[in-house]
């Protein structure tokens, strides 16, 4: 006879308050955990990634074939293993998307000072961003310098302190203050925050210009081709792009001669407004130009889809919660040739995240008794252009947004580059998914270490954000700087992954990859959401948390657009 789900809840009460009963049943989940860890394969992350950054998907850009044919492959990987459509009975959220691509010929940038002009000159001394609500663009306004452009009242700093930029264009520093802590550096460094922020202030556009070691870090070379690849944006319901700005009339990256220009006979030299700025100081002032701007931009709509898949929860007190996990399927298409290859095959990032999302699933339709919550599988599109599936999910989610209890995200597997002695769980200061990390660790033999480069800011750069904004706990296991070789510097190895291959052509299968230690760096983020899964209490966010005070009582009946 079938039990009911009050009889089912209320035996459910009855073990969790048997001590004996309870330790069976941990012992039960555990060897079901082992056993589905014992079955993700090195060889079958091999074989997904093979297939997903082979040069016939082109690079699998939203809104390509290569991108169709590499969602229908994750369809049906999934629909082998058992798992179930998750976007209402269909595998595929279509996404409808707007992309403008820059006209070089018909855009232009002149400096305008006392009596003289200086005309820049297209991908030498500056890149637009397209623009994705108009074909064109006008505006000449007085150029005012804001620091980095943050208004943080919690770390007492304002750029904007003391000075008017109602109608101006301001040029502000990428990245925020290094005395920030990394969580608030993160936040405030995000484009999106700045932009509202200018828009608040009164600014007619931005001209981003970049401190020295970044420039290092993100050569100008590498930049152009990057930002030349135009811009994005999910649309609404009503076709409007989503945090796209019609207030800022124009936006661009300035390279370090154009940033000299700007400053010459300015109130401070440019190597004190950079001293400033490492120094944490707020400052602004006007610089000695006006800009005369215009740009063209050719846009067009496009669909791209997030894939979703779900794998039921067995117990009724709770199946209707969901463990989320994503990897986005998605990389930048084609792109500057290198060796003769002009495909950005996206082999590591993020073929290999899918491959290991598809794993994943497989592990949990492994399981002789389902999980007790509910997962989603979610494989979004557009994150290279923005997090713009994830984004488009967070909003739009196929299950109720309450339900959502927490995001596991895979942005390229783990341990692929050298064999793991430690794992860097991004976003682990933030709530109590710390404890299921720390458990999943210890079951797989890793440490825990913490993020090793915060400059990169890289919690706000993939898609766990997008459901951080929306008050969900999330985290992102990614690799650690300790390998099990004692040859090896893992700080170094993915420092030059990061200057030589990443968002190149070489980011291909022809790489040195370690399948073997990938695969059990999948098993470790398999058990944080099994972890998730099994347990009665929902994740929560730290007590005074800098992010789950802005967005964690959201679900509490909070608007969605809220901030």
């Amino acid at each position: 006879m079938r039990m009911s789900a009050r009889q089912f809840a209320s035996l459910s009460l009855v073990l969790l308050t048997c001590p004996a009963l309870t330790q069976q049943l941990a012992s039960t989940d555990s060897s079901a955990s082992e056993a589905a860890v014992k079955a993700i394969r090195g060889e079958a992350i091999r074989s997904h990634m093979r297939f997903l950054s082979d040069r016939l998907l082109q690079g699998r850009a939203p809104g390509t074939a290569g991108y169709d044919i590499a969602a229908h492959y994750v369809a049906t990987e999934l629909e082998g293993m058992g798992v179930q459509p998750g976007a209402n009975g269909s595998w595929y959220q279509p996404v409808p998307l707007r992309k403008a691509i820059l006209d070089s010929a018909k855009s232009s940038l002149v400096l305008v000072g006392s009596g003289n002009e200086e005309k820049l000159t297209d991908g030498e001394d500056y890149v637009f961003v397209a623009d994705v609500l108009r074909p064109e663009s006008s505006v000449e306004a007085p150029l005012v310098f804001v620091g980095f452009g943050v208004t943080a009242p919690d770390q007492n700093y304002d750029d904007y302190a003391g000075v008017d930029v109602h109608g101006k264009i301001i040029v502000a520093i990428y990245g925020a203050p290094a005395r920030f802590p990394s969580t608030e550096r993160a936040y405030y460094s995000d484009g999106v925050v700045k932009a509202k922020n200018a828009v608040a202030h009164g600014a007619a556009g931005i001209l981003t210009i970049m401190l020295p070691e970044d420039q290092k870090r993100y050569p100008w070379a590498w930049l152009v081709p990057q930002i030349r690849m135009g811009e994005m944006r999910w649309l609404d319901a009503q076709g409007n792009p989503h945090n796209a700005f019609p207030q800022l009339r124009t936006g661009a990256l300035l390279n370090q001669h154009s940033t000299e220009v700007l400053f010459t006979g300015a109130a401070k030299f440019l190597d004190q407004a950079f001293a400033g700025a490492r120094a944490g100081k707020p400052q602004a002032f006007a610089l000695p130009w006006n800009a005369r701007i215009h740009t063209a931009s050719a846009r067009n709509e496009i669909k791209s889809a997030n894939i979703i898949g779900e794998i039921a929860g067995s117990d009724p007190a709770v199946r209707d919660q969901y463990v989320v996990y994503t990897a986005h399927v998605d990389h930048l298409g084609i792109c500057p040739a290198i060796n003769g290859d002009n495909v950005c095959h996206g082999a590591l990032d993020n073929a290999s995240g899918t491959a290991s999302l598809l794993e994943v699933a497989r592990a949990f339709a492994s399981l002789s008794r389902p999980q007790r919550r509910s997962v989603l599988f979610v494989f979004v599109t557009g994150e290279e252009m923005g997090l713009l599936g994830s984004d488009y999910f967070a909003h739009f989610p196929t299950v109720p947004l309450e339900k959502i209890v927490a995001n596991v995200n895979i942005d390229g597997t783990p341990g692929l580059l050298y064999p793991m002695k430690d794992v860097v769980a991004l976003g682990i200061e933030h709530s109590n998914l710390s404890q299921d990390v720390e458990t999943a660790s210890r079951q797989m033999g890793y440490e825990v270490s913490p993020d090793p480069m915060p400059e990169e800011v890289m919690f706000i750069r993939s898609d766990q954000y997008s459901f951080v904004l929306q008050g969900v706990p999330a985290v992102n296991p990614s690799d650690g700087t300790k390998s099990t070789d004692p040859k090896v510097n893992g700080l170094d190895v993915i420092k030059k992954w990061l200057t030589q291959q990443y968002h190149t052509p070489l980011d291909n299968m022809d790489q040195p990859l370690d399948y073997a230690s990938a695969a059990k760096a999948t098993g470790l983020t398999f058990l944080i959401g099994f972890e998730v899964a099994q347990q009665h209490d929902p994740p929560k966010w730290n007590e005074d948390d800098f992010f789950g005070a802005r967005f964690g009582p959201r679900h509490k009946g909070r608007s969605a657009e809220a901030d």
